[in-house]
């Protein structure tokens, strides 16, 4: 199943639910800072297209709100996000690559963990 395109704000909503794992409208709220918080009626707003993207899903009600969890992992989303930050640079990652490392932003670890999993997929397609 195609994963689907979120925005910024979809994203931090559901790292209120990837980290709560279950979550109400008002507590999705109420994880974002005070100075920052978007207002019920956005979150709701937001949460009802996270459903209709099939992101998210309710799975009981309580009094007369609803309780959601998120149906996509991070990891698919984050995988979708990368995919679509790569489509940007024709599929090569090169620029991407190069930019974190001038940046800082890429660790010797990131280096050596990038490897490991290359040795990896390298013996799995060996294996096949």
């Amino acid at each position: 199943m195609a994963q689907p395109k979120l925005t910024k704000l979809e994203l931090q909503i559901m790292e209120a639910l990837w980290t709560q794992r279950t979550a109400s409208i008002r507590e999705i709220q109420e994880t974002f800072p005070e100075k920052d918080r978007p207002a019920y009626t956005t979150i709701q707003t937001t949460v009802y297209r996270l459903e209709a993207k099939k992101a998210v899903r309710r799975i009981k009600k309580v009094g007369n709100f609803h309780i959601f969890e998120a149906t996509i992992s991070r990891n698919a989303a984050q995988r979708r996000l990368i995919d679509d930050l790569l489509a940007l640079f024709g599929g090569r990652s090169q620029p991407v690559m190069a930019h974190l490392i001038e940046s800082g932003k890429l660790t010797l670890n990131d280096v050596k963990e990038a490897q490991k999993t290359l040795r990896r997929l390298e013996r799995e397609d060996k294996s096949q």
